[in-house]
């Protein structure tokens, strides 16, 4: 009789194993609901089956999408005037997952020899939310790009105003367009790339002001939330009515690009814009 070569292994064994997997091994795509590898999402971070873009932190989309980048004011952050503990400790939590001191990583950024200012909103940090800080380097960097005649690439990810900071983060809103609206009457081009989620006071201001305005495949992009609105109105929205192909369909979005082509579409516009821009 043949007796088996393979071993059972023991209880401890087993779990041991088990242990030594990481917990990130597999991912699950929450719009089209596939299952597989996370390596197979690859440094960009998509899904192999439908082209959405997992949330990525603002870090890992200066590396992937500039030749080189400087970051501006990185020592600004919440003032010191807020000192309710629960809202510090999710700031701390967020520096701390992020690598960054506020909910917008911005900076000069350089693609094929250009110069482009650069913000970039953070997701993991307390949802990418706009606070006072948030709004004042936002601010900051489209007077500097305005000063040095600098086109401006905007990446949105945000859940809205930050409600820790009350009537101050929804003042963000207007001091941000003030600044928007003097880069665009120095002549200058804003450029907007919509991230999953665009939503509430982000949308509302910035986020739409943009001359051009792209949108990665499948990105939660609206203002109140669904269940506000089927509670407003009295209705079930269509499914996906806020995803970018919907936005795009309904003219709110001049382009979706994926992921992996960002960085050669940008350049792109800002080439035919340098181009222009010398021909006067």
């Amino acid at each position: 009789m043949l007796q088996s070569r393979f071993k059972m292994p023991s209880r401890e064994e087993l779990k041991k194993r088990m242990d030594n997997i990481p917990d990130n091994i597999m991912k699950e795509c929450p719009v089209c609901h596939a299952t597989f590898f996370s390596m197979r999402a690859g440094k960009q971070r998509i899904c192999p089956n439908c082209g959405f873009g997992f949330r990525i932190t603002a870090k890992r989309r200066a590396k992937i999408t500039f030749d080189a980048f400087d970051e501006l004011d990185a020592n600004l952050t919440v003032p010191k005037q807020y000192q309710d503990e629960k809202y510090l400790a999710k700031v701390a939590k967020g520096k701390k997952v992020t690598g960054i001191k506020e909910s917008v990583l911005t900076g000069i950024g350089t693609l094929a020899d250009m110069k482009v200012a650069a913000g970039i909103m953070d997701p993991f940090f307390i949802m990418g939310s706009l606070g006072s800080a948030t709004g004042e380097k936002i601010t900051r960097l489209f007077e500097k790009a305005t000063s040095e005649r600098l086109p401006v690439v905007m990446f949105t990810a945000s859940g809205g105003a930050r409600m820790q900071e009350g009537i101050h983060s929804l003042m963000q809103m207007a001091k941000v367009s003030q600044a928007v609206e003097a880069h665009s009457k120095a002549g200058l081009l804003y450029v907007v790339v919509l991230c999953d989620p665009t939503t509430g006071g982000v949308t509302a201001s910035f986020a739409m002001q943009g001359d051009i305005i792209l949108a990665e495949s499948h990105a939660l992009i609206g203002f109140a939330g669904r269940r506000v609105i089927e509670q407003t109105i009295m209705k079930k929205p269509p499914k996906n009515f806020q995803r970018a192909e919907t936005v795009l369909e309904h003219g709110f979005v001049d382009a979706i690009v994926q992921r992996n082509d960002l960085k050669q579409v940008l350049t792109n516009l800002l080439s035919l814009h340098k181009k222009e821009d010398a021909n006067g």
